[in-house]
C-alpha cells in the first residue's frame, strides 16, 4: 500500500482552498488540460511521502507517528499568502503555512521559512523513520497546501502573474493537533485517501 504522513486541515479551510481555487481559476485564461486543481477533500499538510509499504511495515510506522506525536506539544498554523515553484513558469501552485505567532510563511515565491514548531516535528518523524530503514527525505521540507499543477509553460507564466494579488491573503488556521497516517490508492479519477491512524500530539 501507499502510505503517507500529514496533518489535517478542517472543512472550513477546505472551504476557502476551494473557493479560492474558483476566484484564482477565474483570473486564467488557459486551456482546460493545462491546469490539474488539487481536490479540497485531498488536501493535506503532507510531513512524509513512504511510497509502497507492507502491512507489517504499516505497524511499524504507525508506532513511530505516534511516538512523535507523543513528543511534541500542539500548536496552531495559519494558512496564507499564495506562491508557486517553478520560478516565471509556475509549475505547482500552492498556498502556505505560517505559524501563529506571525513567522512567515515564506521569503518569495519559491522558498519558505517553516515554522519552527512544524519543522521540529517534521524533522523528529524524519530522523525515527530512517532510523527504522526508511530513506530520509533528500529535499528539504517545504510546508505547504498543493492547489494546482501546471502542465504547460505558457499556462505557467499566466498563473505566475494571476496568483501576485493573492501573495497577501488569509484564510484562517488550523489547529496542528495529530499526525494522520494515510493510504493513497491511484484511480483513473485521481487519488483515493484513507485514514489508517490518528495519533494525538501532546
Amino acid at each position: 500500500m501507499r502510505v503517507f504522513i500529514a496533518i489535517d486541515i478542517d472543512d472550513k479551510i477546505r472551504k476557502a482552498i476551494a473557493d479560492l481555487q474558483k476566484q484564482i481559476a477565474s483570473k486564467v485564461d488557459v486551456k482546460k488540460g493545462d491546469l490539474k486543481w488539487v481536490e479540497p477533500n485531498n488536501i493535506h499538510l503532507t510531513l512524509k511521502f513512504l511510497g509502497e509499504i507492507s502491512d507489517e511495515q504499516l505497524a511499524e510506522v504507525s508506532e513511530i507517528t505516534n511516538t512523535v506525536a507523543q513528543a511534541h506539544q500542539k500548536f496552531n498554523l495559519e494558512i496564507e499568502s499564495v506562491g508557486s515553484f517553478g520560478g516565471r513558469s509556475a509549475k505547482v501552485v500552492w498556498v502556505g503555512v505560517s505559524s501563529w505567532h506571525g513567522l512567515p510563511a515564506r521569503e518569495d515565491t519559491t522558498k519558505m521559512a517553516v515554522p519552527q514548531e512544524l519543522l521540529a516535528l517534521q524533522k523528529d518523524l524524519d530522523d525515527l523513520l530512517a532510523q527504522a530503514g526508511y530513506p530520509k527525505e533528500e529535499r528539504e521540507f517545504s510546508a505547504h497546501l498543493t492547489l494546482c499543477r501546471v502542465n504547460h509553460p505558457i499556462a505557467g507564466l499566466k498563473m505566475g502573474e494571476a496568483i501576485k494579488q493573492f501573495s497577501s491573503l488569509k484564510l484562517g488556521s488550523i489547529a496542528a493537533d495529530a499526525l494522520c497516517v494515510y493510504q493513497s490508492q491511484l484511480t483513473p479519477q485521481g487519488p483515493n485517501y484513507t485514514l489508517l491512524g490518528e495519533f494525538k500530539l501532546r
